[in-house]
């Protein structure tokens, strides 16, 4: 920030990828709107531009004209308002995370919609840490929601665990498969894995990519999970159905996402660092990482994701 001598400036530097860490109970539009307004309040400190005179012109037309400059009421602050403002910096996130989600959020800033937009369109695998809660049941599937039922859970065991994720595992790879129209006994199938993680031609189709439990201590136990196309709900449902697989009740008390494709909890810029001098440190630091994944040969960029679906819609 030593180097930035006015807001015009660090305005021009706000273009990449921002990892930001969303708290919970916090909607993710509330973080956009504090982010934006953070940012925006310390470049109107930097030293804007002062306000553009207006020249006015008096006198005889018949003699020498009076020229002289006066202040402009319409460039004036205290008129118009402050010189930066929420709407002029564009924010976009690359995937929703519902309000008990915590963790790594990805935003674009200005020209960083467009890195953001690619980021999508590449299908990232993302990895959550489901905290869990044996014995218990509530209406909404989360710690917060009314308890409707309470049970055992005394009889649960580490290997009943893992078999249960393996298995979980293992019916969401054959998903993988269908979904792509592939026999697995075909040499087809064995192309597409070997080029890579084979994802879902639908962007609301959720796919579980690998799962496993990381930590069981009765009643309390935790899930990581590897997932593309989540969203709040099914992650609840989630651990819904494995308290149900397991022959007892279960609820969620936290998710928190870890990883977003390249982009790590530890990027992650805590709501207290949301201020110029960090998010621009990040950028830099995201940018980077953003120009190593696309030299990848299966990173897909915006051209090739419209010359895509044109093929398809061709074929079809």
């Amino acid at each position: 920030m030593n180097n930035l001598s006015t807001s015009e400036k660090a305005f021009k530097l706000l273009n990449g990828i921002v990892c930001l860490y969303k708290p919970a109970g916090v909607h993710l539009s509330g973080c956009r709107h504090s982010l934006l307004l953070k940012l925006t309040q310390e470049l109107n400190l930097c030293g804007v531009r002062s306000p553009e005179n207006r020249v006015i012109i008096s006198g005889d037309t018949t003699k020498e004209l009076n020229v002289k400059l006066e202040p402009s009421y319409a460039d004036n602050v205290l008129v118009v308002g402050p010189r930066y403002q929420t709407q002029d910096i564009k924010c976009i996130w690359t995937t929703h995370l519902g309000k008990r989600v915590s963790g790594v959020c990805v935003v674009g800033l200005n020209k960083g919609t467009k890195m953001v937009r690619n980021l999508q369109n590449n299908y990232p695998l993302r990895t959550y840490h489901l905290h869990g809660q044996l014995g218990i049941m509530t209406k909404n599937m989360h710690i917060d929601g009314q308890v409707i039922e309470k049970g055992r859970y005394d009889f649960v065991k580490r290997e009943n665990v893992d078999k249960l994720m393996s298995t979980i595992q293992a019916s969401n790879q054959k998903r993988m498969f269908e979904l792509a129209n592939v026999d697995t006994q075909t040499q087809t199938a064995y192309d597409l894995a070997t080029k890579g993680l084979i994802r879902p031609a639908s962007s609301k189709i959720p796919l579980i990519y690998g799962i496993k439990c990381i930590s069981l201590d009765l009643p309390n136990f935790i899930i990581e999970v590897n997932v593309i196309n989540e969203y709040e709900s099914y992650l609840l449902s989630l651990v819904h159905e494995i308290g149900l697989k397991l022959r007892c009740s279960a609820t969620c008390t936290a998710i928190r996402c870890i990883r977003y494709s390249s982009f790590t909890i530890q990027q992650a810029l805590l709501m207290k660092h949301w201020n110029l001098h960090f998010v621009l440190e990040n950028i830099r630091e995201c940018n980077a990482s953003y120009k190593k994944m696309s030299t990848l040969p299966s990173f897909i960029t915006e051209q090739s994701y419209i010359e895509s679906n044109q093929k398809m819609n061709c074929v079809s």
